[in-house]
């Protein structure tokens, strides 16, 4: 079953036209590959099978997106984690994500404000609802098209620190 998904990624990446439908349905499974700098871990996981989440698997998810400065976890979002899932099929990669942000706990995003303007006061990174990833194959602006072409959330392009935004807010997108 896998290599059907993963054909038919190969199919949609050029135009991404079926992003809707790697998002809605995505196909039989779901899968997310990230690594981490900050900590040192990875992951490969599929959180997602015939229609039913995988409940270990997601809580392996929440503690790889947890604010490694505090240590903190909580439970991210799903709707995010699969805008992840389909980003990454329609860009046609085998690499993982690098995870730069997940969760973030109050104190750290009010650090993080303090030292820049692009940080919200009401960051979705405190909901566990976003994500900051960066890949070494693809540009910002590839990713951000892809995670845009599913049009399930925000996404901002952060082409100067070379990183893609993605939540499962308000569609929406900002950046360069």
């Amino acid at each position: 079953m896998l290599g059907a998904f993963a054909a038919s990624a190969v199919v949609a990446a050029p135009t991404y036209s079926n992003a809707f439908g790697f998002l809605r349905g995505a196909g039989d499974i779901r899968r997310v590959r990230m690594y981490s700098g900050r900590t040192g871990e990875s992951m490969d996981t599929i959180y997602w099978i015939e229609g039913e989440y995988i409940k270990d698997a997601l809580q392996e998810i929440n503690y790889f997106m947890r604010d490694w400065r505090t240590d903190q976890a909580v439970s991210m979002d799903a709707r995010t984690v699969d805008i992840m899932a389909a980003s990454h099929s329609l860009l046609n990669v085998k690499e993982p994500y690098m995870l730069l942000s997940g969760y973030r706990s109050p104190q750290t995003n009010a650090m993080l404000r303090s030292r820049s303007g692009g940080v919200a006061r009401n960051s979705l990174h405190m909901k566990g609802q976003a994500a900051d990833l960066r890949l070494k194959s693809r540009s910002v602006a590839q990713m951000a098209q892809a995670a845009a072409a599913c049009a399930s959330g925000g996404v901002g392009s952060y082409s100067r620190s070379n990183f893609v935004h993605m939540d499962c807010g308000t569609v929406r997108t900002w950046g360069g």
